[in-house]
């Protein structure tokens, strides 16, 4: 690895932290470089490193509504989905991922974009949910990505877009929401 340091102006400390990832981490700049010392993409060079496997990738369950109306999204088995590489400082470990239908969160989300997110109650709206994206399921079988917030009937939500041409929604009984832990443009995606 110092001939790697020393060809390359990585440090060995940052090397090491590459090699340790996930736990580690070093920065895209010193990625590209060392890539490039090893003739070979950034991609594919993070993945030798990493070893990506089965364990590192994380299953896309559905699509999921940002004003297109999309029935629940549980479009497979649980875990028969297509995969897609875990994104860099995110455990896959009870991951899911969602692919997103719509323009109504434009400018921050858009069509094709994946959103991963985690579960750990199969039902309910858990208080962390509130005032955040999530990734939920309304009691008609819909899912959306949408902001949070407590609607004014006890047991209803409100739903809000970022796009100002997308009118918010109401009183909505929703059956489960999650926070949204990482998006990840659809250009980034790489399925497995």
């Amino acid at each position: 690895m110092t001939e790697i340091a020393d060809s390359t102006g990585v440090s060995y400390e940052q090397l090491k932290k590459l090699r340790q990832r996930p736990q580690g981490s070093t920065n895209v700049d010193d990625a590209v470089k060392i890539a490039n010392f090893f003739g070979v993409n950034v991609s594919d060079f993070i993945d030798g490193m990493v070893g990506l496997s089965h364990h590192d990738t994380v299953t896309i369950a559905g699509t999921v509504g940002a004003g297109a109306q999309v029935p629940v999204f549980d479009a497979y088995e649980k875990g028969d989905g297509p995969q897609v590489a875990c994104p860099p400082g995110l455990r896959p470990h009870g991951v899911v991922a969602v692919e997103i239908a719509g323009d109504s969160m434009e400018p921050v989300y858009s069509a094709g974009d994946l959103l991963f997110y985690t579960r750990d109650t199969h039902e309910g709206v858990p208080s962390e949910a509130l005032g955040r994206r999530c990734v939920c399921e309304d009691t008609d079988g819909m899912g959306w990505v949408k902001l949070v917030r407590a609607g004014r009937d006890p047991g209803t939500f409100d739903l809000h877009s970022f796009n100002d041409a997308a009118a918010p929604m109401y009183g909505v009984r929703l059956k489960w929401a999650a926070p949204v832990r990482l998006h990840w443009p659809a250009d980034l995606v790489r399925r497995v």
